[in-house]
């Protein structure tokens, strides 16, 4: 299927009078459809793809996409509401410490039974087995509630790991530094903290990177800066797309573009008059008057698709598309939507080897879109 696209200018350099190489359009095809519920996904250095599926299982895909293996190995998740197995990351010495990390939503036992938080676990994968399983991270406190869980899992340039957690959609706890709701964490590889972590004017729980957030599902590194990027749920519209700092503030649910649900649609019900600044951090981009619900990010990096080197895509649930931004080091230039004529909820967005960029639907597809 082919998918119309936003070349922009093409520049000839030299005077030369020879014409330029056409550019060729993308096109998506599906590479499997028998997924369920898929939520993340990685790639293996075989070239294989391990999946993570709502419900609880991981799954890893052979290289060309047909076949799937169960993992074993991923411990107990909760799958009402949003909750289930969320996200995934690598190692980044996998090839010598080929731990997997995942994010889930973990049930509560002894005094906590029937609440939920977000953890994250990690396992050596040995064949199709994860081994020595523990939970590295805990969100705190568990709470009642099944939405709003984040879990997002990106690795800094220094292997410390980046966790995104939502509020749970109780809101106020994400400008409480006595809980980890509505925060994006920074942790080392064994579930310590970095001593450079950022110091609050206010004690806080060990881990805390950011906070004011209310539902990041989508995070990657620029690939230029090494900084953190991330995507955020809003209410009734106000998802954003921010540089996630140390230390910083993002202003849920105190400021947000967006307005509480059942609002009419609009400006004049932005929460908190909208404008973040000066006491907050102003998104570099924000979706109004209603939500997108922005989900997985990249920044592509290949040359398969030269004209989209550098973007940023980030895969959208409500808005059912595939969004495409031209970035700088610290702004997002311009954006568009494509595949909407999908109607697929696009969960997850990731690079293969070959420079093609792969999608995950909520229906359980996934799909490449390549020349």
């Amino acid at each position: 299927m082919a998918i119309s696209i936003w070349l922009g200018a093409t520049a000839c350099g030299g005077g030369s009078s020879e014409a330029a190489a056409p550019v060729v359009a993308p096109k998506i095809t599906t590479l499997n459809s028998s997924l369920a519920s898929p939520w993340s996904m990685v790639f293996l250095p075989s070239g294989e793809l391990l999946v993570s599926q709502r419900a609880g299982s991981l799954v890893r895909l052979s290289a060309d996409f047909k076949n799937s293996t169960a993992i074993s190995g991923i411990l107990p998740v909760n799958t009402s509401g949003q909750g289930g197995l969320l996200g995934l990351a690598l190692d980044p010495d996998f090839a010598s410490t080929p731990w997997v990390y995942w994010s889930f939503s973990e049930p509560g036992t002894g005094s906590e039974t029937g609440l939920t938080g977000t953890s994250v676990a990690r396992g050596r994968l040995v064949g199709n087995a994860l081994l020595d399983v523990a939970v590295v991270f805990r969100q705190r406190p568990k709470t009642s509630g099944s939405n709003h869980y984040g879990s997002r899992l990106v690795f800094a340039r220094d292997k410390t790991l980046f966790i995104t957690m939502g509020e749970r959609q109780l809101g106020s706890p994400a400008q409480d530094l006595q809980q980890t709701l509505g925060k994006v964490a920074r942790i080392q590889r064994d579930g310590s903290i970095p001593a450079d972590n950022p110091v609050f004017a206010t004690p806080a729980l060990p881990g805390i990177w950011s906070l004011g957030h209310r539902n990041v599902q989508g995070a990657a590194l620029h690939p230029d800066t090494g900084e953190l990027w991330t995507s955020e749920h809003g209410p009734q519209g106000g998802d954003e797309i921010n540089i996630d700092r140390a230390g910083a503030n993002y202003g849920w649910p105190v400021k947000s573009y967006g307005c509480n649900y059942g609002d009419p649609v609009g400006d004049a019900c932005r929460i908190g008059g909208g404008v973040h600044a000066p006491n907050y951090v102003e998104p570099l981009t924000y979706w109004v008057p209603t939500s997108i619900a922005p989900a997985g990010l990249l920044f592509y990096t290949g040359s398969l698709i030269p004209q989209w080197k550098g973007n940023l895509f980030s895969g959208s649930l409500a808005g059912q598309a595939l969004w495409r931004m031209t970035v700088s080091a610290s702004a997002v230039l311009a954006r568009e939507a494509l595949l909407t004529e999908l109607h697929e909820r696009i969960r997850d967005v990731a690079q293969s080897p070959d420079g093609a960029i792969l999608l995950l639907t909520d229906s359980g597809k996934l799909l490449r879109l390549a020349p």
